[in-house]
């Protein structure tokens, strides 16, 4: 697989856990923090999918921090939600595991193009 299809692979992988962190986040009892939390869960897990489409290479290594920074915040507040009591369902185990995923293979693409 070239990097070229490598990177559309993943940037439809991001795109469908960003779709399904909405639609978790979603389902979150009402409360006043869970506003807070779905708010904070859907803004970043939708910033890491959206940042992950670079125009350029030059631009593409840049934004690739934005994306760690932004999947591992989705990963904090899937944490969260977890210790918190909000949710502990198997969906929220899968949409941890790939926040995981998803921080581990951004952190080694940005490795390898560092200049």
């Amino acid at each position: 697989m070239t990097n070229e299809e490598f990177s559309e692979v993943f940037k439809a992988r991001t795109k469908t856990w960003a779709v399904k962190s909405v639609h978790f986040a979603m389902g979150i009892p009402e409360t006043a923090a869970s506003r807070v939390v779905r708010y904070q869960l859907i803004k970043s897990a939708t910033s890491t999918t959206a940042n992950y489409r670079a125009r350029s290479p030059a631009e593409f290594h840049a934004k690739l921090s934005i994306t760690i920074e932004e999947a591992d915040e989705t990963m904090f507040w899937f944490e969260f939600v977890e210790e918190a009591g909000m949710d502990k369902s198997p969906a929220l185990y899968e949409l941890k595991q790939e926040s995981l995923e998803i921080v581990s293979i951004l952190s080694k693409a940005r490795k390898n193009t560092q200049k």
